[in-house]
Formats: C-alpha cells, structure tokens, sequence
C-alpha cells in the first residue's frame, strides 16, 4: 500500500503547478489520516517533497494535462476487463489479393476483405513467391499487430491503414 501511495503521489506531482513557487507539499495533499497510511518519517517526507519540486521544475507537464481536471468514472460503469489492449480483439484470417514475394518496412498488404496492412517492423524475402497466400492478422500487446504469411516464418509487425 506504501508504494502505491508513493506512486500515486508522485504521479500527481506531475500534473501539479510547473512553477517552484506554487509547489504544493505532501502534507497540504494529503489528509492526516492518508499521511498516517503512508507511514513516511519526517526526514522520508522531507526528501519526497524535495525530489518531487525538483521534477516539477526540471520537466514541466504540459499546460493542457496540467489544467484540464480529470473527469470521474460514473459508478455503474463497469471496469474493463482486458488487461493488455489488443488482446480481446481476435485475428484476422483473409487471403491477400496478388503475390507475395516478401516484405519490408513499407508494404502494404491488401486483402480479400477490403482490409489494408502496412509492415512497419520486419523484413523477409520468400524463396518462393506465393500466389494470393492465406495470412493470419494476429493482436498483440497494447494495439499492436502481427501478420502471419506462415507459421513457420517470421512475423511482421503491421497497422491497419484500412
């Protein structure tokens, strides 16, 4: 609970005033039982303040995160259930229109339905070249995508341009 309130608080410290002089302390933050939470000892305390007024001095936050309030969840919505985006989303299975005969940051890969992919990471030539080959689109990790010519070769790593 201790580091999540440090973490906490030193997030917040971020979207604080960016000039020295309006540099609010922990104690004027938080309430006396929150502080009680913590457990910081006055000397703790002492430096947490100094090293958060030295961040807000030296890497400001812009003026558009450090002035707009944060808008509260309302209760009846639910928490999200996926914890990496992208993952929810399922692959996408489609035959690609022409030859492929490789790939490089820059090709784009159209498919049968209507779908356009373009590499931005990876780099295969195919000894081979295929003939309208069936490819596999598969989610990964926060938003990011990997197309799969075969299970067997490398993937690419592609956005979705339409």
């Amino acid at each position: 609970m201790r580091r999540f309130l440090l973490s906490a608080l030193l997030v917040a410290s971020s979207f604080a005033a960016t000039a020295q002089d309006r540099f609010v302390p922990v104690e004027q933050r938080l309430t006396a039982a929150q502080l009680a939470e913590v457990g910081l000892s006055p000397a703790q305390l002492q430096a947490l303040n100094r090293v958060m007024r030295e961040a807000e001095t030296a890497a400001p936050a812009p003026a558009a995160l450090a002035t707009r309030p944060a808008a509260p969840l309302p209760a009846n919505v639910p928490a999200p259930a996926a914890m990496h985006l992208g993952l929810e989303e399922g692959p996408v299975t489609a035959r690609v229109v022409g030859d492929v005969a490789g790939w490089e940051p820059g090709t784009v890969f159209t498919l049968d339905n209507g779908q356009q992919w373009q590499v931005m990471k990876g780099q295969m030539k195919l000894r081979k070249t295929l003939q309208a080959p069936q490819i596999e689109v598969i989610p990964g990790i926060a938003g990011r995508w990997f197309l799969q010519v075969d299970e067997d070769l490398p993937k690419a790593r592609v956005f979705r341009l339409r």
